[in-house]
Order: C-alpha cells, then sequence, then structure tokens
C-alpha cells in the first residue's frame, strides 16, 4: 500500500521510540505469560504447514494494519476538517498520533481522499 509510512524515532529530535505492541484481544491471557507463544505456531511440527499458517498470520496482520491506518487516516482527515469548530490543527494531530508533523498532513490529505472516494472507504 502506498500510504505514507511513519519516519524512524517518531518525532524530529525524540530518538528513537519503543512502541508497546497492542494486546491481541484474541489470544488467550495464558499466552500472554508464555513468551515463546505465538498463536500456537511454536506447536506446528510440520513445517509445510508451519509456512502456510504463520503465512496466513502474516498476511491477516498486513490487512489489520492497513485497514487501521485507513481508519487513522480518516480520524485525521475529519480533525482537521475546516468546517469544525473545534478542528485541529496537524501539529496537534501530530501530538496526539505521535506522527511527525509532515506524516501528519500526509495522513489528513490521504484521510481527505478516502472520504472524497465513496461514502464508506473501509467496508
Amino acid at each position: 500500500m502506498s500510504e505514507p509510512q511513519s519516519a524512524p524515532g517518531g518525532r524530529p529530535g525524540s530518538g528513537p521510540r519503543r512502541l508497546k505492541p497492542a494486546q491481541l484481544l484474541f489470544e488467550p491471557p495464558e499466552a500472554l505469560a508464555d513468551p515463546e507463544h505465538f498463536f500456537d505456531l511454536e506447536s506446528i511440527e510440520d513445517p509445510r504447514e508451519l509456512l502456510a499458517r504463520s503465512t496466513e498470520l502474516a498476511l491477516a496482520f498486513r490487512a489489520a494494519a492497513d485497514r487501521a491506518t485507513e481508519f487513522q487516516a480518516l480520524a485525521a482527515a475529519q480533525l482537521a476538517d475546516p468546517r469544525r469548530f473545534d478542528r485541529l490543527s496537524p501539529s496537534v494531530i501530530a501530538e496526539r498520533a505521535e506522527w511527525s508533523e509532515d506524516y501528519a498532513k500526509k495522513m489528513v490529505e490521504f484521510g481527505r481522499d478516502l472520504l472524497r472516494g465513496s461514502s464508506h472507504p473501509v467496508d
């Protein structure tokens, strides 16, 4: 997907950041206690099956990331809408989303493109 990508380290001068990944809500709680556990992949012994299942997961995560990025862009565009009395500047959006200001501007434009493209661009 050709959407804007966040620069490494986020905001200028902030140094590298270590982001905590979002909790995967569909993993059982006991799996979180085992650092080796990852969607039961560690229990698959057949390399063909392991490749197939891990590929399925990788594709699903990419699709989820793309969809989440679209929702971020939609929210950024809505927050920056000049018709809103409480609109936010790209710098404020960038701060809230932990983006650079340039990235926030690109995401606002991407969101506007999505909003112009259809009434439900992320269905």
